[in-house]
């Protein structure tokens, strides 16, 4: 079916600097290996290669492909704080305690606060949900916020996705006898001092549950079937039936999808299974968006998750109201959720306009107004009235085409203040610069991790910040690698529904298990076209057709619009536009092979 290649470790197809300025590297795969899944799980050469490639053998090979939660379910008692956390819950249930959701205004924390309260409902009690506004309240609870509940009756807090890290919050709760219970995933450098709350979370460093790469979605499912056994224990099934966990996996895999976490081991399986759940589409919410967004309600997949449903949820919380999203997955009610579908379809066209006014402005100023230094470390850029909501997409946006350290600030006059988001290569740990920053007293506040950081600052800092991460970054920049890491090297003619499907056994995709890249060799592009925003369409070799994303004013597309032989990299996907069953190549990078050393 396809080439057969050997994959040197170094310069693939002779590539060192590519149009995207990047060098291609083969991902090392043991070649006895490639030939035993070849051979035992009946597979071709590209598909056994990736699979080898992401280090799976012979003894964890059905485990990767056949995931199950039978077998992978970890028990809810390793994780520290779980069992506690369910004697609390179902108390307070048993007791009649008023207790509310504190929830992020994220896709995880959404899909979070939506388990609990489906699982809360089926037990007789409805759960209000409290998500803090971005701009107004920020992230995570505050005093002033829980002093709030407090008062209007609140006895118990869970919160979701966030929390842990909430120091000042939790001391207020303590003070004022509001009993909270978080639940998160966000790293934690220490254990948490002895109080009144409880915290649980796989990443808090006395947690031995070894289940740090899940979501908080994840983890709210474990404490569901914590819930269940804590329940079962006391005998509250006796008049009513035990909940079906497995309805809910669809909203777990969706945080994990949308919160970019490592898909491996349980995570995997939560995250494979929820999929088949979402594909009944039986969550009136997720039901209502697919409507919204004029897809097709078929089998689901991350792109599903990731693209048409994850952009939708979010945008509540980056443009509008920050609980409609939580609302939407939690609602059983099909007219509610239409409504509440039409709404966040709005605001996400809102979003996106949005986006493309400060992805513009933000490229015309780093391009045409003296800021862009291509052998700078970073970039930071600036502008008034830019969402805050929105410059951490517009800073993603900047490092996929700049292939550096993006930080993207809005600035807001009246406050004299700037809220800033930045995106990060790999290998440049920027959490870690921003953090500095703070402590050079550059920034009213900052902090992060190495691929994301989010901070504040007064505007007539911002040079002074432009000049110290440039400098800061400067070595650790020098030596990161920015490789393209190429799968597996095929024919046009090799790519076939016949391959996608069978790379298709190695989904879901996401972190800790990439999307397989693959590359054709000196391959020659045709009928080239710029197509509405900017992609540039084209067909490679006689008749694979292919497109380049926002391509049309970068190296990338200009060289695509000129045609000729090129050596392509990217990725295979399903075309199915117009009732089409074909395949389509999804153009990552390219190389000409006139200027290659090999």
């Amino acid at each position: 079916m396809a080439v057969q290649a050997t994959l040197e470790p170094d310069d693939f197809l002779g590539v060192s600097h590519s149009l995207s300025g990047r060098r291609w590297r083969a991902r090392a795969a043991d070649p006895d290996l490639v030939r035993e899944h070849q051979i035992r799980q009946h597979l071709s050469e590209p598909v056994a290669r990736a699979l080898a490639s992401r280090g799976v053998d012979g003894d964890s090979v059905e485990t990767f492909l056949r995931p199950s939660l039978k077998t992978q379910f970890p028990d809810p008692s390793s994780f520290a704080g779980m069992d506690a956390a369910a004697v609390v819950l179902i108390e307070a249930l048993v007791d009649g305690t008023a207790m509310t959701v504190f929830a992020d205004y994220d896709v995880d924390g959404a899909t979070s606060a939506a388990q609990l309260v489906r699982w809360f409902r089926h037990m007789g009690v409805d759960l209000p949900i409290y998500v803090p506004d971005r701009l107004t309240e920020g992230y995570g609870p505050s005093p002033a916020v829980f002093r709030g509940l407090k008062a209007g009756g609140v006895q118990l807090v869970i919160t979701v996705d966030c929390g842990a890290a909430a120091h000042d919050a939790l001391a207020a709760a303590e003070e004022i006898g509001l009993g909270v219970v978080v639940i998160d995933h966000h790293l934690m450098r220490e254990a948490p001092a002895p109080s009144t709350a409880l915290i649980v979370n796989p990443n808090r460093p006395d947690c031995a549950s070894g289940q740090g790469a899940l979501a908080a979605a994840g983890v709210t499912f474990i404490l569901l079937a914590a819930l269940n056994r804590e329940a079962r224990r006391r005998g509250l099934f006796a008049d009513r039936a035990e909940p079906d966990l497995r309805r809910w996996l669809d909203l777990a895999a969706l945080g994990a999808i949308c919160d970019v976490t490592q898909l491996v081991g349980f995570n995997r399986a939560l995250t494979t299974q929820g999929l088949r759940v979402m594909s009944a589409w039986a969550n009136p919410g997720l039901a209502a968006l697919m409507d919204v967004a004029q897809s097709k309600r078929e089998r689901a997949t991350a792109f599903h998750a990731g693209w048409v449903l994850g952009p939708r949820i979010n945008a509540g919380g980056r443009v509008g109201r920050s609980d409609l999203g939580a609302r939407l997955l939690a609602t059983d009610d099909p007219a509610e959720a239409a409504e509440l579908a039409r709404e966040l379809d709005a605001l996400n066209t809102g979003r996106r306009e949005a986006e493309g006014r400060i992805l513009e402005a933000a490229i015309n100023a780093v391009e045409h107004e003296a800021n862009f230094d291509p052998a700078g470390a970073a970039i930071v850029v600036a502008g008034e009235d830019w969402h805050a909501g929105i410059i951490g997409i517009v800073a993603g946006r900047m490092r996929e085409r700049y292939r550096k350290p993006v930080v993207v600030i809005g600035i807001d006059r009246a406050a004299n203040i700037g809220r800033g988001s930045g995106r990060s290569s790999p290998g440049v740990n920027l959490g870690a610069a921003i953090q500095d920053a703070y402590e050079a007293a550059l920034l009213l506040s900052g902090g992060g991790h190495a691929m994301a950081a989010g901070l504040t600052l007064r505007p007539a800092m911002i040079p002074d910040l432009r000049v110290f991460l440039d400098q800061r970054l400067a070595g650790e920049f020098g030596i990161a690698d920015d490789a393209l890491d190429i799968d597996a090297l095929i024919t046009p003619e090799a790519a076939t529904p016949n391959l996608l499907a069978e790379f298709q056994s190695l989904a879901p995709y996401g972190p800790g298990n990439p999307e397989p890249s693959l590359a054709l060799a000196a391959s020659r592009v045709e009928r080239a076209g710029v197509v509405r925003g900017g992609h540039v369409r084209c067909v490679i070799g006689r008749d694979l057709k292919a497109i380049a994303w926002r391509a049309e004013d970068t190296a990338l597309g200009r060289r695509l619009l000129a045609g000729g032989a090129l050596h392509i990299a990217g990725r295979l996907k399903r075309d199915d536009w117009n009732g089409r069953s074909g395949v389509q190549f999804e153009i990552e990078d390219a190389a000409d092979p006139r200027q290659m050393t090999s």
